[in-house]
Formats: C-alpha cells, structure tokens, sequence
C-alpha cells in the first residue's frame, strides 16, 4: 500500500514577485535557478537553514546564480514561510551581491501583509 503525500501548494509574496521580475532583467537564468528549489518544496523537502527571531517556521536558502559562476556563496538567497505541511510560501529573494542579509522584522511584514485578507 503506498502513501500519497498531499500535494503542497507554493504561493508568491508580491515582494517575492516583484524582486524576481527585478533581478531577472540583470540574470537571464535567475528562474531556470530557481526551479529545483521549487520542485524540492513541492515534494516535501524543505531545504535551508531556519531564521530565528520572526516567530514563524521561516528558512533561507542559498541557491547558485548561473549567470555568475561563483557559486551558492555569491548566489542568491531565497527565503520561505512553511505555513503548514500543504502550504508554502515564498517570500523574498535576492542577490548575496545586492543584500547582506534581512531583518526578522521585515520578513514578518511580508508575511502579515500577505495574511491579510
């Protein structure tokens, strides 16, 4: 007897949207980048390191920039909420070049904009 493992749904912050259209006029392979990171998600294994300080189940990944060839060091970084085990979502991305790193504050404002109704 197998088990089915729920289909897990990824949703896209509008913050998350907006820095990707914004990143991929500068990297033309930012999204073929991406795509293992999301198919990863979507069969139920969540990667990274989990941040602390936000409140929620938050994890930033580092995913390698194909454009640069340096590697996941000087890659990009994405950072996720799992709401629940269904229910993703994907709430920054950046450049290592463009950001150093984020505040728990404003990962926790991308997320309750995104929860209001």
């Amino acid at each position: 007897m197998s088990e089915e493992k729920p289909s897990i749904e990824i949703f896209f912050s509008d913050d998350f949207k907006l820095r990707l259209r914004s990143l991929a006029k500068r990297y033309r392979r930012i999204r073929t980048d991406l795509q293992p990171l999301i198919d990863n998600l979507q069969a139920g294994n969540f990667l990274g390191d989990q941040l602390t300080g936000t409140g929620y189940a938050v994890f930033k990944v580092r995913l390698k920039n194909s454009d640069i060839q340096k590697g996941k060091s000087s890659g990009y970084r994405v950072i996720y909420q799992l709401k629940d085990k269904t229910c993703i979502l994907m709430i920054l991305i950046y450049a290592k070049s463009d950001q150093a790193d984020i505040a728990a504050n404003e990962i926790r404002d991308i997320i309750n904009k995104f929860d209001e109704p």
